[in-house]
């Protein structure tokens, strides 16, 4: 049975995360680098895509929530409350980004983390190893996600290009640790639902 002091913590992540400012323990990627110089179209484009990865890091938050609250297996809910933990960076470095480039959070992060969390879930009182299963595909889905932004980012942003590598580097991990924990692959149908909610994510949060 779920706990009602669970419930509360739940609550109270998902309000931070959405309306409080995150901070990182780890130095943010790129921010001893200088401000590149960037025409008004090009800055405007950097920050929509880091409003995009901001975004998927507040549904990344929603999904973990989800998942741990309703894991079975300690070592299964440790690894979540772990990745979650470092997804709370990645919204550190994407907000410090999105305020440096003069650009705004997704107007929509309260329904990406409501819908999030509710997919978590349902994921974790499925079982743990679907659980798992469902963090690893995430997990790669953001990494090939990120790598698209690598090549549409300005050439000489590099304090923004900083901060997708190192995100990049954390996601890969984290679907690695999901997958040696016991995590089953998914129905290709299941694939394909995920990269169509992504994309109309993606789309959205870029322009709003």
């Amino acid at each position: 049975m779920l706990r009602i002091d669970a419930f509360i913590e739940v609550i109270d992540q998902g309000l931070r995360t959405v309306f409080a400012s995150a901070h990182s323990k780890r130095t943010i990627p790129g921010d001893a680098l200088p401000e590149a110089e960037l025409g008004v179209v090009e800055q405007r484009h950097a920050a929509a895509l880091m409003r995009v990865n901001h975004s998927g890091e507040v549904c990344a938050q929603a999904l973990y929530q989800g998942q741990a609250l309703t894991a079975r297996d300690p070592q299964a809910r440790a690894a979540l409350e772990i990745a979650a933990r470092e997804e709370t960076e990645h919204l550190a470095w994407t907000e410090q980004r999105i305020r440096e480039l003069g650009g705004r959070q997704s107007l929509l992060n309260p329904v990406w983390y409501a819908g999030s969390f509710a997919i978590g879930a349902f994921a974790g009182a499925i079982g743990d190893r679907w659980s798992l299963g469902f963090l690893a595909e995430t997990e790669q889905q953001v990494v090939s996600h990120l790598e698209s932004h690598l090549s549409r980012l300005p050439k000489n942003d590099q304090k923004s290009r900083a901060v997708v590598v190192q995100m990049q580097e954390d996601e890969a991990r984290h679907a690695t640790t999901a997958i040696d924990l016991g995590g089953s692959v998914l129905p290709a149908p299941v694939k394909l639902a995920m990269q169509l909610s992504s994309r109309v994510m993606t789309t959205l949060a870029y322009r709003l």
